[in-house]
């Protein structure tokens, strides 16, 4: 799986309607119209997300390997 950072997978999923709500420290909230989940992605500079908090954020945001 490919190595992404917050700040990619952020603006990833902004790109799928994703909207950003808020933001609490270094965790940048999104919330989409119809969706009860939010998705809150760490932005820590430019540190790559662990493996399965990636895979649980494209699991909620309906993303797939290919989209990255």
């Amino acid at each position: 799986m490919k190595q992404v950072s917050g700040k990619e997978l952020a603006r990833l999923i902004e790109t799928r309607g994703w909207v950003l709500a808020r933001i609490h420290g270094s965790h940048h909230i999104y919330i989409k119209e119809g969706r009860r989940e939010r998705i809150v992605i760490p932005v820590h500079r430019n540190q790559t997300l662990k493996i399965g908090l990636l895979r649980s954020l494209m699991k909620i945001a309906e993303l797939n390997e290919a989209d990255l």
